[in-house]
């Protein structure tokens, strides 16, 4: 059977841009084949039948398909939950390379978005509907095109870093310098300029870390890893953030926006991000090359 034929229902045509978004929401059922995504089992199950719809809703260039067409909207499961705490927004959008996006929940209901999806007022309204958004957290200028609009439509405060201001001239609150900030009761921004300038991640209850593109969980290495082939900024800044931020925080969810989720023990993360600021120390710069990404 063609896995990768409209005939054999589940398929990923060839719009794919190999971001692992898929690969992340439907493991065993999507993986890379020759440098893209690719469906390499039919589902069993309800279950992973619900995985091939959020990959095909999560997918920024709309490239799961069952047949020849995306699944209908009814069946649309974003926002996903993750945690108690934590949605996985989906719908990717291909003006953030496809990057995830996540809905935090605080304590007095209302809730904070970090990164955003594609923009439409009729996704707006399905998270708004989770409950009050009033602070939309840019972790770097390659998530920022949907941030404004996303804001506006909330009433919310958009924020960023001073570094990557450009990216956003029109926010409303500015994270500046190197030092951590309160954003929000239990949340704060970590400048980790290296992806980019303006690089932050942002830490909530001492559980949560959303790292934006700094690091990942790697599923071909079982670790903690760094984008080093798309580093626009500094490998050698991003050492430095590292080393200095690693001793400051703890966390037990890593939420990337690209790269792969993890759940582990504070002290787990801790010892694997002191690990990781060593090898980034290492590194030396390189030039951009999408295609020597390792997911």
């Amino acid at each position: 059977m063609n896995e990768q034929s409209p005939e054999a229902g589940w398929h990923v045509d060839r719009r794919c841009t190999n971001c692992d978004a898929a690969r992340q929401l439907a493991p065993g059922l999507i993986a890379e084949v020759g440098g893209r995504s690719a469906v390499v089992r039919r589902p069993r199950t309800g279950a992973e039948e619900q995985a091939l719809r959020a990959a095909a809703f999560a997918c920024h260039t709309r490239s799961v398909r069952h047949g020849g067409h995306v699944p209908a909207a009814e069946l649309d499961p974003f926002p996903l939950r993750l945690t108690e705490h934590v949605h996985l927004c989906g719908h990717n959008s291909p003006r953030t390379a496809g990057a995830n996006s996540y809905l935090l929940r605080r304590p007095a209901g209302n809730l904070l978005m970090v990164d955003t999806p594609r923009f439409s007022s009729a996704l707006a309204a399905k998270y708004a509907a989770l409950g009050p958004v009033t602070d939309v957290l840019l972790t770097h200028r390659d998530h920022a095109a949907h941030g404004r609009a996303y804001a506006d439509r909330f009433g919310a405060r958009l924020w960023i870093h001073e570094g990557d201001l450009a990216a956003a001239p029109n926010a409303d609150r500015v994270v500046r310098g190197t030092e951590p900030v309160e954003v929000a009761e239990g949340v704060s921004a970590h400048p980790l300029p290296g992806h980019t300038e303006g690089s932050v991640l942002y830490l909530a209850d001492g559980r949560y870390c959303f790292s934006g593109d700094s690091f990942y969980w790697s599923r071909s290495d079982r670790d903690l890893a760094v984008a080093e082939s798309v580093t626009w900024y500094s490998v050698t800044e991003l050492a430095a953030s590292l080393a200095r931020t690693a001793p400051r925080v703890r966390f037990e969810w890593l939420l990337p926006g690209h790269g792969d989720r993890r759940h582990l023990p504070a002290e787990e993360f801790a010892r694997r991000l002191h690990a990781l600021a060593a090898r980034t120390a290492e590194l030396r710069p390189r030039p951009v090359d999408f295609t020597a990404l390792r997911w």
